[in-house]
């Protein structure tokens, strides 16, 4: 499952990219157009390099392999696939609103299925009561899609409203997360 996951990320971030075309000038001004698309690729990238960084360290602590983990893991995935759309609608669009506000819903999306996932895993360790202790204080968790849900809205007031909140969203998702890490060291 992981290398499967590992796989579509990959392609996903690499869709992404294709979707640049070379500026028709040749100086600086002509580069400067595409501002906006090169800004909700960089978030795109950083979001799709932070799933890929937590779903790893998430999938350690997988004990038996399932039929619902695969398909939480696929509904994670499909909403990840999405991104790519959003990213180059809203970056087309210079951050309008329904273009923006699509992205914060799909941002939420996935990160409600990556809940549905980790949940799914934290029931395999029901008699690991450290494990279930350290997973059960998931802020960041609990806080990203009530952030997402509000950059969604903010679109409507202001693109750079609901820029900050992904912003925001990102930076406290950017370590990986420290949970798993202390339970992987523990054992």
């Amino acid at each position: 499952m992981e290398a499967f996951s590992d796989g579509v990320l990959a392609i996903i971030i690499t869709i992404m990219v294709l979707e640049f075309k070379v500026p028709e000038g040749h100086d600086w001004h002509a580069l400067f157009e595409l501002v906006p698309k090169i800004l909700s690729y960089i978030f795109s990238f950083v979001y799709v390099g932070i799933y890929w960084n937590n779903h790893h360290h998430l999938l350690h602590m997988v004990r038996t392999m399932n039929g619902r983990l695969m398909w939480l893991n696929l509904l994670l995935l499909f909403w990840l696939s999405l991104i790519p759309f959003t990213t180059a609608w809203m970056g087309e669009s210079h951050f309008a609103a329904t273009p923006t506000a699509l992205y914060g819903i799909i941002l939420l999306l996935a990160a409600l299925s990556y809940w549905l996932l980790q949940r799914a895993i934290i029931n395999q360790h029901f008699g690991d009561s450290s494990f279930v202790l350290a997973m059960g204080k998931d802020w960041k968790g609990k806080l990203s899609p009530l952030l997402y849900l509000f950059a969604a809205l903010a679109a409507y007031v202001s693109p750079w409203i609901s820029g900050i909140f992904f912003v925001l969203v990102a930076l406290i998702w950017f370590l990986p997360d420290k949970r798993i890490e202390h339970i992987l060291q523990g054992r």
